[in-house]
């Protein structure tokens, strides 16, 4: 049940958006639900990923997300309606209305959109993403978005939008930087080039990398492991390991200080 004054998306909404989503106890998994164009993404689908998690935030009972695509691929990016106000359905936001507006105005649009993507990394929740087949755009920076990445052998990720002539705005390029480092990221964004699952494992951007017909059981297992833990151990060692690069080491000994009295008064509390 969902605490709070919270209410979760339901079915009807989740499948307008594009979107489907299941929970089992303390998992959630959210699936990107667009088999018919590779789960390309739209803005609508964007502002529902935000309801979506501010519904699970809200929820006591969900510790983990996996985010995962409908079919044979993760998500090809962004759907190519947005470029295009004269193939774009009714309801579709597009690009031409986002130039119609002034810069504080566009800027606030894309922060909703933005919304979509950071929740997953909140203290709350760990968030899991299983890849198979192309993770392009805002599908690879939703894969960013996530704490940890299991990738299928016939993954391919791909920041696409400096072949677009824009750039990464969907909270991308942050994780991407830390996962890689400088130099590889800025290689990868401007190239737009395709990173296989291999070199995605060896330069850090995977945790795993299994057979395709393996990913399923592999992420299942994952999420066992990560639900074993107490829940209040892993919300703060999260928030510690989302610190620690940021803060110099006076700072986060003493965050892990106050982490750790917080543990040893919640264990003497029962």
């Amino acid at each position: 049940m969902t605490s709070g004054a919270v209410t979760r998306p339901d079915d009807r909404e989740l499948a307008a958006a594009g979107l489907g989503l299941s929970v089992e106890g303390p998992v959630a998994t959210l699936v990107l639900d667009r088999p018919e164009v590779r789960n390309a993404q739209t803005p609508t689908m964007w502002r529902m990923l935000a309801a979506v998690g501010e519904a699970l935030l809200a929820d006591e009972t969900v510790r983990v997300v996996v985010v995962r695509g409908a079919g044979s691929t993760f998500s090809a990016g962004l759907d190519r309606a947005m470029l295009d106000p004269a193939g774009a359905g009714e309801g579709v936001e597009t690009v031409a209305e986002l130039l119609a507006l002034d810069d504080a105005a566009m800027s606030a649009v894309i922060d909703d959109y933005q919304r979509g993507f950071t929740w997953l990394r909140d203290p709350r929740i760990l968030s899991v993403a299983a890849v198979r087949g192309y993770a392009v755009g805002a599908g690879f920076q939703l894969a960013l978005s996530c704490d940890l990445r299991v990738l299928a052998e016939d993954a391919q990720l791909c920041m696409k939008e400096s072949a677009l002539g824009l750039v990464p705005d969907l909270t991308g390029t942050k994780p991407l930087v830390e996962a890689v480092g400088y130099a590889r990221a800025l290689e990868i964004c401007v190239s737009a080039r395709m990173v296989g699952a291999a070199e995605a494992l060896r330069i850090g951007l995977a945790l795993e990398v299994v057979p395709t017909d393996a990913l399923d059981e592999t992420v299942a297992g994952l999420v066992q492991a990560l639900t074993s833990a107490a829940p209040g151990a892993v919300r703060e060692t999260k928030a510690l390991m989302l610190s620690a690069a940021a803060v110099p080491l006076e700072e986060q000994r003493r965050l892990e200080r106050e982490a750790q009295g917080r543990r040893f008064r919640a264990l003497a509390q029962g």
